[in-house]
């Protein structure tokens, strides 16, 4: 059955003669709808922007990290089902966000929670999450099933949804459901243009300590020009800790530009949508970096990207991999490392050529999570080594990519 929103709460309290009396407490309004394009309509209390807005609807199970979530560029497209319900608790703060320009529309489509939304208990909050939403323009929806919600999403796919938040509870039904049913999905969607930046910046802010915040790189050792999909800030911060000025440049920039400025190592980073599509100009630029002999790091959208690069194919996911706690095998170490993940792509990794390795693979479903180009300082991961949120276990990701980059140049 689809997910349904109830109330635990009793219509029409009674006294003990069983006359009814004045109301406990006062049912609210379902001034939210989540309508998917089967049909399918879920109500809730609308939280943060007001409107409407139609996505890919997937789930997410970390615990932690929600701002971070909602931040993170490569959302654009989707609205996102938090597993765990006590989402807002901790309020929102200034730290706490993975997307550059703060001023561009938000990636992600809407947010979908079940406990209603706490006033904040932290000493870092600054403001609501209701009030946050609103200022970036994201709708949320409270008081859904969302265990029943993600039951869904695991048994059929992910499917496109439209998320609406209307004061006066006014809902035009059939309008929703055909807005949904006729969006294209993100199948063939470039959205790393949506979200990626449009002029060239430096990047020197290190990792966050207890107690001093952010920190500043002094003196750096290499230098790092990263093509930015959607680029995270934490991302960012691991390659400065690493000793890595980082000089930041539109996923469109040309290959022949990038090589201009005289880097030590290239980075391509995380960002939204179907590889395939960004890959259509950008995978040509990415050869040439390739073959410029430079040391080349990819995450997510830029994992899938160099795997297209080197002749592999990527596919579209049933239900994508999304949360804090995701299993993946390392199997140039043989290890076991807890990871962050975000994505509904993935490298097919029956398609990689000879000469490139497969590296990583999740516990879950066997699926790539990593590639090596035999022989080169060239590799990429599909999980999140930055986490933001999420374990630090895969952070060993940054100083190999510096060692491969001190390894080069030394031997230039």
């Amino acid at each position: 059955m689809p997910p349904t929103k109830s109330s635990s709460r009793p219509a029409n309290p009674t006294t003990g003669s069983g006359v009814a009396s004045t109301p406990a407490w006062t049912e609210q309004a379902m001034t939210a709808r989540l309508v998917l394009a089967d049909g399918t309509v879920i109500e809730g209390t609308g939280l943060g922007a007001t409107g409407h807005a139609t996505g890919e609807l997937c789930f997410n199970t970390a615990i932690t990290g929600y701002q971070e979530i909602l931040t993170d560029p490569s959302y654009a497209g989707q609205i996102i089902t938090f597993t765990f319900p006590h989402i807002g608790n901790v309020g929102t703060n200034d730290d706490d966000i993975e997307t550059f320009n703060l001023a561009a529309t938000s990636g992600v489509r809407g947010c979908v929670l079940k406990a209603d939304v706490t006033n904040p208990s932290n000493y870092r909050a600054a403001r609501h999450l209701d009030a946050w939403l609103k200022a970036r323009n994201i709708i949320g929806i409270v008081g859904v099933d969302t265990r029943a919600l993600t039951s869904l999403i695991r048994e059929s796919g992910m499917p496109n949804a439209v998320i609406a938040h209307n004061a006066r509870a006014k809902f035009d039904i059939n309008a929703l459901t055909s807005q949904a049913a006729k969006w294209p999905g993100l199948e063939g969607m470039d959205l790393a243009k949506e979200v990626s930046c449009t002029q060239r910046y430096d990047w020197e802010e290190t990792l966050w300590n207890w107690g001093t915040g952010f920190g500043q790189l002094q003196n750096p050792r290499h230098h790092v020009v990263a093509m930015d999909f959607g680029a995270k800030r934490n991302i960012l911060r691991c390659l400065a800790q690493q000793g890595c000025k980082v000089t930041v440049v539109p996923g469109n920039t040309p290959g022949e530009d990038i090589l201009a400025l005289d880097p030590d190592g290239v980075f391509l980073s995380n960002g939204p949508g179907d590889p395939a599509a960004t890959g259509e100009y950008a995978v040509p630029e990415i050869r040439k970096l390739v073959d410029s002999g430079k040391p080349v790091f990819g995450i997510c959208l830029g994992h899938q990207m160099l795997a297209l690069a080197l002749g592999g194919t990527t596919v579209k996911m049933h239900q994508g991999h999304h949360g804090a706690n995701h299993p993946v095998k390392d199997h140039t170490t043989g290890k076991v490392e807890i990871t962050s993940m975000n994505h509904g792509f993935a490298v097919d990794g029956k398609s990689l050529p000879e000469g490139v390795a497969e590296t990583h693979v999740s516990l879950f479903d066997g699926s790539n999570c990593g590639i090596q180009l035999e022989g080169k300082p060239v590799f990429s991961v599909q999980h999140h080594p930055e986490a933001s949120p999420g374990p630090q276990d895969s952070h060993y990701l940054f100083a190999r990519f510096a060692d491969y980059i001190a390894n080069t140049k030394a031997s230039d």
